[in-house]
């Protein structure tokens, strides 16, 4: 009991998640290498994980001077997510009716997009996915409503693949977000998909859940909201969305209009928020929670009672404990939420647009071209590709601007090229398949973003400084990306 008591805010956040949480004692990193602590490194990573920030480490060492073993306690983690929960309301101008159910990641933000979806139809559930290469790579086993990791936040031992006891029949198929070639696939195309996958699972009493993906790991945001209606207006009720937005790239304005169109929002803490890995909140439309099935008592080895809304029926079955790391990584992402949130527009469009510049220059310096984040001739709406998904830029390091092939590098060599970038201090977004080679395989990609805390530090400074900042850096990137992809 008293290595617990005296544990400190960054052990602490360690706990309270599954294996990818835990540091290596060897490197003092986590799987991706990242950690709940600051460091000063070259770090544009936030599509895949942050490092705590020196300015939110500082701020919860201020909330916390004795610590966070009181968050042990159910009836303190409770008051506390309560507040949370008003913080994030608060920052994304929601209503009161809206709810938000936490989660100790993103992958187990799945689980409750079930959850809603549980008991519509007697068939059970037909999840349809989007672009599973493109978004979290555990979201496949939870979304089909099965364990993923051998341990959950509870600690509580599990089977990966295992079913979840006690939610509905799951069926599940994925909808490429990108051709073959690895081009983007257009709306209408991906809507025309859903609605022939719509009608499959209502010819089988199945309710579909129909994922929206707002920010995929190269900025996608797909299907657009104008084909979205067009499918609530065919199918009614007979199915539900879900938006994953974990990316966090994603402006208040667009979680309103999905909210308003009675959707489901997912959203992580520990990407472009800028926060400690891992945690996650669902943002719920008001009426969602009261009106949900019952709590599926499987979810008793997932969330604690405090993390689930307290309008959702049968939530007292879940343990009434606390988790204080999951309590304390949400503190540190959305205190980068709150400053981000109350920068003015302009300071942001302007950080972007020298961010902007500067990965133009790193990309022609090293003769290859950014990967399109919207289908070829169609760039969207400003709410549906708001401008944090410019945050997010992905290298093909196989292609010159004009198309041509430079380099014949497989997806494999680019995780090796991820890895001896880390090993010299410089975090990049880990490779994503989005770009094929002529023989059909996958090719090298690294992806270069931005976080909330940057974007904080770098509204704050003049053009010029701004400007020198991030050059500066990607003269680092550059000169280490060169000196592998001349090897």
């Amino acid at each position: 009991m008293t290595e617990i008591v005296e544990l400190t805010l960054h052990e602490w956040m360690t706990r309270g998640g599954d294996a990818r949480i835990v540091l290596d004692p060897v490197t003092g990193l986590n799987r991706y290498s990242s950690a709940p602590f600051p460091r000063d490194i070259v770090a544009f990573a936030s599509s895949t994980a942050n490092d705590l920030s020196h300015d939110a480490d500082a701020w919860l060492r201020a909330q916390f001077p004795e610590g966070a073993a009181h968050l042990r306690d159910g009836g303190a983690y409770a008051r506390c997510l309560d507040g949370l929960r008003d913080t994030i309301r608060s920052v994304y101008g929601l209503g009161e009716g809206t709810d938000v159910f936490f989660a100790p990641s993103g992958t187990d933000l799945e689980y409750v997009g079930l959850l809603a979806a549980a008991g519509r139809k007697p068939g059970g559930i037909a999840n349809l996915l989007l672009g599973a290469d493109e978004v979290g790579s555990g979201c496949p086993h939870s979304a089909a409503g099965k364990f993923f990791a051998k341990e959950t936040a509870l600690d509580i031992a599990v089977s990966p693949g295992d079913p979840v006891p006690g939610l509905p029949s799951v069926t599940m198929a994925d909808t490429p977000v990108r051709s073959v070639d690895g081009e983007a696939n257009a709306s209408a195309q991906l809507a025309g998909d859903f609605a022939v996958a719509i009608e499959k699972a209502l010819a089988e009493d199945r309710f579909s859940l129909v994922h929206i993906v707002h920010g995929s790991k190269t900025g996608l945001v797909l299907p657009g909201l104008a084909d979205v209606d067009k499918l609530r207006a065919r199918f009614g009720d007979n199915f539900g969305f879900v938006v994953d937005a974990c990316q966090a790239r994603i402006t208040s304005e667009a979680i309103a209009d999905y909210l308003k169109r009675g959707i489901v929002v997912f959203i992580t803490g520990s990407k472009f928020m800028g926060g400690p890995p891992f945690s996650g909140f669902a943002l719920l439309p008001p009426g969602l929670a009261s009106s949900a099935a019952p709590i599926a008592h499987g979810m008793t080895r997932i969330f604690r009672r405090a993390e689930v809304p307290a309008a959702w029926p049968g939530r007292e079955v879940c343990e009434d404990t606390g988790n204080p790391g999951l309590a304390l990584r949400l503190h540190a992402s959305l205190f980068e939420l709150t400053r981000f949130q109350a920068l003015p527009f302009d300071r942001v469009a302007q950080v972007v647009t020298a961010f902007t510049r500067a990965t133009d220059a790193l990309a022609d310096g090293l003769g290859v071209r950014k990967v399109a984040s919207a289908p070829a001739n169609q760039p969207g709406e400003p709410a549906e590709h708001p401008i944090e998904m410019l945050t997010l830029v992905t290298l093909d390091l196989c292609h010159g601007a004009d198309g041509a092939l430079r380099r014949d590098l497989t997806f494999e060599r680019a995780v090796e090229i991820h890895a001896a970038l880390i090993a010299q201090g410089i975090r990049l977004g880990q490779p994503v398949r989005c770009v094929r080679l002529a023989d059909g395989g996958w090719g090298a990609t690294l992806r270069i973003g931005l976080s909330m805390p940057q974007v904080s530090m770098l509204a704050a400074l003049d053009d010029d400084s701004r400007g020198n900042w991030l050059a500066r850096r990607m003269e680092q990137v550059r000169d280490a990306l060169a000196a592998q992809l001349s090897s």
